[in-house]
Formats: structure tokens, sequence, C-alpha cells
């Protein structure tokens, strides 16, 4: 299958100071090229390139030490067209602007190919949680609705839980806004407690979306699930749900990976018993003298690859060593266009982070769904429905990829764009 003649591009495209384009730039470009497929002009992909509104908020917290210090937070909102936007909150030190601002964009993606009616939103804060206390964090979170009250809520702008924060904050966060708005407000946020209007099935919802991700493209490939070889780079939130999952599927899981190591073994790892030891950050490896490197972990030998970690981790320099039959993208742009190209042209089955982790943002869907109408569903419920929606998105998407004779990616932006620049063209804003 031939590669786009954008990629080429961008295989040798880069900035000033010979780094590669930023995730913002890259994804804008793919956003490009899906909608000169689709036949939209120009002035479609000025609309769509950046948000319609980014606001950028300060927020004083009194900390525990009597002393105020005063926190920025970002919410981006890309595209409102087809409906309200969703998308989640995270609060980490390497929050910025650019970041905000291309997950927005992502989430937009995500929406579409799971057709789902939401724009995508995206917000974070500057902070390092992990020195705060609970009740600065609370503090933090409460003041960051205030901040941002004007412009979110169930019909405007939906957030939910994202990197370091949880369904404890998305309490906190709800309570302040029911409290703004004088009214209980639960489809207002997604990602909270049970108690309080959450979703069956979401916390492990991003993971289940990955799941059947890997056995529809296993299908594909014709390879048998059960015995596959999988390494899972990342072991937090999804990667540890997905090991689980994969593990009781009958695979092998012969690597695993956390931000200070990795381990592997070809004859597979005891999966309960790593599950049984990590810490509330997904961190395992430092109880073991014998690991290797993240990049070693990465060129291992194995069926299936799931980067669940960063951005920017299969590239230009390692794509042609990876022994993967097929890669799925748990994380947020974890391999390059550059290597793209390369693991097509290799026939390494590649399906795309906007495709593969959608399930949050489904099943994030669906706790509103059910917020809106007073009536909860079961978690058979709501496995079942994540389902048909994952494995519809899976098919649309290798259909798309088989007409315009496009790698996986591509045509997950293509199919990601499309409802959102008819709405953008329905409603006359082109």
């Amino acid at each position: 299958m031939s590669t786009t003649k954008e990629l080429n591009r961008l295989q040798s495209q880069s900035n000033e100071d010979g780094k590669t384009l930023s995730l913002f730039k890259s994804t804008q470009n793919v956003v490009h090229e899906a909608l000169d497929k689709l036949g939209y002009s120009d002035e479609m992909f000025e609309l769509l390139k950046e948000p319609l509104r980014m606001l950028t908020v300060r927020i004083p917290v009194r900390m525990d030490n009597g002393k105020v210090e005063i926190f920025t937070g970002y919410r981006a909102q890309h595209n409102d067209a087809v409906g309200p936007t969703k998308g989640g909150v995270r609060f980490h030190p390497d929050v910025n602007e650019e970041e905000v601002k291309a997950l927005s964009l992502w989430m937009s993606l995500k929406c579409g190919i799971a057709n789902l009616p939401y724009g995508g939103g995206k917000g974070g804060i500057i902070c390092e949680p992990r020195n705060m206390s609970f009740r600065e964090l609370e503090g933090l979170s409460r003041g960051y609705v205030r901040a941002i009250s004007q412009v979110v809520g169930p019909t405007k702008d939906i957030p939910a839980p994202d990197v370091f924060t949880n369904s404890q904050i998305m309490a906190w966060m709800m309570d302040e806004y029911s409290r703004i708005r004088e009214f209980d407000s639960p489809g207002f946020i997604t990602g909270k407690p049970l108690a309080l209007g959450g979703s069956q099935g979401r916390e492990s919802a991003t993971a289940r979306g990955v799941t059947i991700c890997i056995e529809e493209a296993a299908k594909k490939k014709g390879l048998k699930l059960k015995g596959a070889r999988v390494i899972i780079q990342g072991f937090g939130n999804a990667g540890s749900f997905l090991a689980k999952f994969m593990h009781d599927a009958g695979a092998k899981i012969v690597g695993i990976s956390d931000a200070y190591g990795a381990l592997y073994d070809k004859e597979g790892l005891d999966i309960t018993h790593l599950l049984s030891k990590r810490d509330s950050y997904g961190t395992v490896t430092k109880l073991y003298k014998n690991t290797i490197t993240n990049e070693a972990l990465l060129k291992s030998d194995c069926d299936i690859l799931v980067p669940a970690a960063i951005s920017n981790q299969i590239t230009l320099e390692n794509a042609h060593e990876i022994k993967a039959k097929i890669v799925v993208e748990a994380a947020n742009g974890p391999t390059t266009l550059e290597a793209t190209k390369i693991l097509t042209d290799r026939d390494i089955f590649l399906v795309p982070d906007v495709l593969a982790s959608s399930g949050g943002v489904t099943v994030s869907y669906f706790e509103w769904v059910q917020n809106n109408q007073g009536y909860y569903w079961t978690e058979e419920d709501i496995d079942n429905k994540l389902r048909t929606i994952m494995e519809n998105s899976f098919e649309n998407i290798y259909h798309a990829s088989q007409l315009y004779q496009v790698d996986m990616r591509l045509a997950a932006y293509i199919t990601g764009v499309r409802r959102m620049a008819e709405a953008s063209r329905f409603r006359g804003w082109i």
C-alpha cells in the first residue's frame, strides 16, 4: 500500500534547530492532507487547524505553608460545530498551550471516529500534583472550575480526567460547578465516582478500547490472540488494565515498562504478580535488578507492540528495528510520521492513537448520556455498547484505508475530520 505524498514530504521536514516537527504541527499537517482527500478547500483547514477558543487562566491557591501560589491553567475548545466540546484536564508540570491545543484537536478526531455528538476540548494546569497535599489539590481543582465556569457546562464543554487527575478531582470540580450554578450538575463533567453519577466501566474504558482494536487488528493479520507475544510500554492506568485484559485473553505478556525501566522475558511475565506490586503511579520495575531500558524493550521480539506511555517513542532512528507484526498506539503520538511511513513500508499493521485510545471518550459519552436521562446502565451494557462502537470505528477506518489507498493513520484522520467539516459547512461557517 502506498504512503501519501504529505508523509513522504514530512520525512525530511524539520524546524530550524534540526528537531522533528512538534506533535501539534505534525497533527495539523495530517489534518490538512485528510481534508484534501475529502475535497475541502484551504478555508476549511484554516478553520480546523486551531481551537475556536483558547482560554488562559490564573488560579490563586493558599498552600499549606500559608503562602498563596498562583497557578496557570488552560482550556481549549477546538470545534463545537457537531456539539459541545469534550476532553480531559491534566495536572502536570510540563503542561503548555501548544500541547493543550494539540490534544483538543485529537479529541475532535476521536469523537468524529466514534461518531459521538461532540467536538474536542482539553484542559491543563501547570503544577506538580505529586508534591501537593490533598487540601491543596482540592483548592486547585475548585479554583480552576471558578476560572473557567463561564465557558463550560453540560451543553457547552464537558471536562474529564486525564494525566494525574482522577475521580476525586472530578468530584470536587462537579461540586464547585454545582455551587456556582446553584443546581446539581452531574453532566458537567465525566469520570466521577459512581456515587456521584459516574459510569460503570469508565476506569478501564481506554484499555478496553485498545483491547478491542488489538483483537480486530489480529484478525486482519491472521494472528491468533491466544499465545501471541505482547509488549506493553507503560504500566499506568491504561497499560496495567490492558496487561490484565490481554493476559485474560490468553496472550503472553513478554514485556512491560514504566518510567524507570523495563522487564522482558520471552517465556512470559507473571502479570498477576506485577499488578499486585505496582504503585499508584504505575511503577514496578524499581523492585527488580535485571531490567532493560525502554528503548531496548521497543526493539525486543514480539507479535504485538503497544506503546502506552509517552509521545515520540517509535522514530526514524528505531522504526527499522521494530520486530512486531502489529503496533497499537495506546498513548498520544507515540509514533512519528517518519516512523509511520517506515512501519507501513515494512507491512507492520499500525493502529493509530486516535482510534485505539478512543474508548475513554466513548464511555465518557455514555456517562454524560446516563446523567442527562437519569437512568444508569450495567457494566455489561457499557462493555457491549463500547464494543459495538469500537468495532464499527475500526472497520470504517480500515475501509477508508483501502478506499483511499493510504495507511491507517491518515485513514483515521479522514474518518475523524469528515463529520466536523460537514457540520461546519452546513452551519455556513465555510
